[in-house]
């Protein structure tokens, strides 16, 4: 995570990623780490879960669906969306995904 000089609110942007190709194929570990280091390189750092994967679980055509997911946290102090529309359409065309999620929340460093 990127840290701070001065207290106060900031934001925390995830990125869900699917840990398998659409036909269950396992993305090689140096795709994660592009994208790791590309998120360090742009925003000072990154955390990134990626050892012990989530389950991510949706319905999808009257069916539930599901994917392992490594998640990766970057804590900005706005948000370019601009920026984030882009990355997040490099990495769905990437991954070979209809979408990925990116989300961002309100933080407050203590």
């Amino acid at each position: 995570m990127a840290a701070t000089d001065s207290e106060g609110s900031m934001k925390s942007i995830e990125i869900f990623l699917p840990m398998n190709a659409n036909d269950g194929t396992p993305f090689p570990d140096t795709m994660f780490d592009r994208i790791e280091n590309e998120l360090n390189e742009t925003f000072g750092g990154v955390t990134a879960y990626k050892r012990a994967p989530a389950q991510g679980r949706w319905k999808s055509g009257g069916q539930t669906q599901g994917d392992e997911i490594a998640i990766f946290e970057v804590v900005v102090h706005r948000i370019d969306r601009g920026w984030w529309t882009w990355f997040r359409e490099e990495l769905e065309n990437r991954l070979g995904q209809e979408t990925i999620l990116v989300t961002a929340r309100d933080i407050e460093i203590l």
